[in-house]
């Protein structure tokens, strides 16, 4: 039985779970040489201040999440076992290492090309199906839950379960660029019924990228059954100003008032 293995979500509390993306403070470790800023303690000042679970995507150029990072924070949470890990990558690519090494909670998949700077779009489904199926089954096997990052589109949700996914991961970033804006509503509403019919298909949902302290409440309000979030870049330059510890406490409040009656 994998160590690290939480409850599922029916066992936790309710309330979306905080997980952190340590990618950027890697990113910014890796401008020098002398470890600094530290990866584990970042990652211990994070979940001591109350998240959820940490988050990394250890890229094949090895860009910010190094090999030696992932095992690295293993330790670091065994000493906070309420948290879960999650990391996050191209199983086609360098992922499947590491999940067979680590067994972490839970594999996102992502589409990623190597090169590519950042995760920019969901997987093609059914396109992309037959590659995934028999990789997802492997996760299973190790007792990893897999997570597939999906464009906010209902009728692929379906097919997500198809292929053996335990959850979806919302691409938030049309989200972010919409909040504020007069496509604010009609995109939410995508989110919506995307996250309807993921739970309708019997798939969990996760959601990430972009999100941050301004939209965050607004989208954990209307969008049904969000698990998890992962944020990493806007907590990380909130943290410039706030401090990491503090711009953790403050994403469980945005968290928290999503939550929240209306009053």
């Amino acid at each position: 039985m994998n160590p690290l293995i939480a409850p599922e979500a029916s066992s936790r509390d309710e309330r979306t779970a905080l997980s952190v993306n340590l990618n950027k403070v890697a990113l910014l470790r890796n401008a020098r040489q002398l470890g600094i800023p530290s990866l584990t303690r970042a990652a211990t000042l994070v979940l001591a201040a109350g998240a959820d679970g940490l988050t990394v995507h250890p890229r094949p150029d090895a860009r910010h999440i190094r090999a030696q990072d992932v095992h690295e924070l293993v330790a670091v949470l065994r000493d906070y076992p309420h948290a879960e890990y999650n990391i996050e990558g191209n199983p086609l690519h360098n992922l499947m290492d590491f999940v067979r090494a680590v067994r972490p909670q839970q594999a996102t998949f992502v589409p990623d090309a190597q090169d590519q700077l950042t995760s920019d779009h969901g997987w093609s489904l059914p396109a992309d199906g037959e590659r995934l199926r028999p990789l997802i089954a492997q996760c299973h096997a190790l007792g990893v839950r897999v997570s597939l990052f999906m464009d906010p589109l209902p009728a692929a949700m379906v097919q997500a379960r198809a292929v053996g996914a335990d959850r979806v991961e919302l691409y938030t970033e049309a989200w972010a660029r919409a909040w504020g804006t007069p496509q604010q509503a009609p995109v939410l509403a995508q989110y919506v019924a995307a996250a309807e019919a993921a739970l309708a298909a019997g798939l969990g949902v996760n959601a990430g990228h972009d999100l941050n302290r301004d939209n965050l409440a607004d989208f954990l309000r209307a969008v049904p059954g969000v698990q998890e979030v992962s944020i990493g870049h806007a907590l990380t330059a909130d943290a410039l100003e706030l401090g990491l510890a503090e711009a953790v406490r403050d994403y469980q409040r945005c968290i928290r008032r999503a939550y929240a009656p209306p009053t």
